[in-house]
């Protein structure tokens, strides 16, 4: 870990995040912390161009620059032009590409701050300048925080403090039935191989209104994938649904999570999104370590196969393996029974009625 030379509080401060929708919900718990600790401090904070679409909503008080990655030569010509007076005090490049190395290259900032040298993938190491205390085996979020106490801040517990529009919140109370439980089922991640069957979603979703009398309403993005699921959910399940996917935007979506109950999904943006207003998550982890990348206050509610999924398709248990390995298998998610997430909604349900 490189020793930082400067006198906080800083008066101009750069946040390099560009994706992706949970990662940037992990990001702006650290830009909380700093901004504890720096009231006085300007944060601009370049961002892809999806995500900014979130954090605008949520963040007025930050400057946002965004950056396109489908258009990345002269996305970096645009930005070269945008930054080339800009001054800024601090880098803090959260972001291991390539791609964000290069857009770092064009923020002018005597530190630039990046991941300790083990950590430090696609060569950041290069176009950095200092870097975080070497950790292992941290989750993500926790990684983040390791660019505050590189500051010298010793950050409280991770939160996130934000306001959505009234807007957003109008359309939740538009689609969540007043006086009852809801569970939210975001059923589809970006990687294919982490979903769980639409046949399995239906049958907890069935679950979940017999057991708990729960409306249940499922949300996603507007690909043909997550239609397609949505479709199949709704089709097989025998309580009636709401299908809302496709039909909201993020900070829409923000506004159902806080008018719900609990959130069901694989590892995906949304648990971060709900993590971030305080909705608990059943999580879905076989693919990917819910150590390293579930939801932050709710891990206790996730069916974690991790392990399972460690020794049938790499022959070991997980403790031997590389700590950011992701078992994106044909089947794996099959390691995740009904009951398994039943069980888990039981005792959320339980502990919710007795809180």
């Amino acid at each position: 870990m490189t020793t930082l030379s400067f006198k906080p509080p800083l008066q101009h401060v750069c946040l390099l995040r560009l994706s992706a929708i949970g990662d940037t919900c992990h990001a702006l718990a650290a830009l909380r912390a700093f901004q504890a600790a720096w009231p006085e401090t300007r944060f601009t904070w370049i961002i892809g161009k999806v995500e900014a679409k979130l954090m605008r909503e949520i963040l007025p008080e930050i400057e946002f620059i965004t950056f396109d990655k489908a258009a990345s030569l002269r996305e970096l010509w645009r930005l070269r032009t945008l930054l080339r007076r800009r001054r800024f005090d601090l880098l803090l490049d959260m972001q291991l590409s390539f791609r964000a190395s290069l857009v770092s290259r064009l923020i002018h900032a005597p530190i630039k701050l990046g991941f300790d040298r083990q950590r430090a993938r696609e060569l950041q190491w290069l176009f950095t300048n200092a870097q975080i205390e070497p950790k292992v085996s941290e989750h993500v979020l926790d990684s983040f925080m390791g660019f505050v106490r590189a500051c010298g801040i010793e950050p409280e517990a991770p939160h996130w403090n934000i306001r959505l529009p009234p807007n957003s919140l109008d359309y939740a109370r538009g689609v969540i039935a007043a006086g009852r439980p809801t569970l939210l089922i975001s059923p589809c991640s970006s990687h294919a191989a982490r979903n769980w069957s639409a046949a399995r979603y239906a049958a907890l979703a069935d679950h979940a209104a017999s057991a708990h009398r729960m409306s249940v309403v499922l949300v996603g993005g507007r690909s043909s994938e997550e239609a397609r699921m949505g479709a199949a959910i709704a089709a097989t399940a025998r309580a009636p649904l709401v299908n809302q996917i496709g039909k909201d935007t993020l900070p829409e979506l923000l506004g159902l999570m806080l008018e719900s109950t609990a959130l069901l999904s694989p590892d995906s943006g949304p648990v971060h999104m709900a993590s971030m207003v305080g909705l608990p998550v059943l999580g879905l982890y076989a693919a990917t370590n819910p150590q390293r990348a579930g939801p932050y206050y709710s891990r206790q509610w996730c069916v974690d196969r991790y392990d399972a999924a460690a020794r049938k398709y790499l022959g070991m248990p997980a403790a031997q393996i590389p700590w950011t390995t992701k078992i994106e298998r044909p089947g794996v998610m099959d390691l995740i029974e009904v009951g398994d997430v039943a069980e888990k909604l039981d005792g959320l349900m339980l502990a919710r009625d007795f809180s």
